[in-house]
């Protein structure tokens, strides 16, 4: 802040009042134009107000010059602050727009990623599963043929006692229809003589 310089203001009003003096002066001295001298309405007292209103005048500028200095001082730098706020605000803003149209085009590449992903983790699942069931299908079918299998071999077992017995029913149906009395008697004779013996 400028310091108040009081020499360059005594200059100043000593200047301002010795204009006002020699206008006032000039001004009272000029009414000699044929006029009587009631007709001039400038008089010492006016000289003193107009002198004690300069005087007034400067000293109310005098007092009144730093605070309003100061007002305005302390505007401007109020004002130039707020315009510094709203600058930096401004390009905060602009930064934050710039970010979150970065993040827009990256969240449309992001998404398109994140689909990508879920379809390659679906084929993947559908390969794995499509896999599992096969396994599961030839261990299925691996039991089915064992199954089978034993099915087979016990059907045969029980189909060869069956044949063996109709056979066994069927020799012994015609050996009864082929042994006569005689042949049945010596063989009972045959039997008895193997016990005796």
């Amino acid at each position: 802040m400028e310091k108040f310089n009081w020499k360059k203001h005594l200059k100043v009003s000593a200047t301002v009042v010795a204009l006002v003096a020699g206008t006032t002066v000039v001004w009272a001295s000029g009414g000699g134009h044929g006029e009587t001298a009631h007709h001039n309405v400038w008089h010492d007292v006016d000289t003193w107000k107009v002198l004690n209103f300069v005087v007034l005048a400067l000293g109310c500028f005098f007092i009144a010059k730093k605070p309003v200095a100061q007002f305005f001082s302390s505007r401007t730098k109020g004002i130039e602050e707020e315009l510094t706020d709203l600058e930096q605000k401004k390009a905060d803003a602009e930064r934050k727009l710039a970010e979150y149209e970065s993040r827009f085009r990256n969240l449309e590449q992001e998404s398109e990623k994140i689909v990508e992903d879920y379809v390659k983790q679906g084929e993947e699942a559908k390969k794995r599963i499509l896999a599992e069931a096969e396994a599961q299908a030839e261990k299925l079918e691996d039991m089915a043929k064992r199954n089978i299998e034993q099915e087979f071999k016990a059907a045969k077992a029980l189909l060869k006692q069956e044949v063996a017995e109709r056979a066994m029913e069927q020799a012994e149906a015609l050996i009864k229809k082929s042994i006569t009395t005689q042949d049945q008697n010596r063989l009972v004779d045959d039997y008895l003589k193997k016990v005796e013996a």
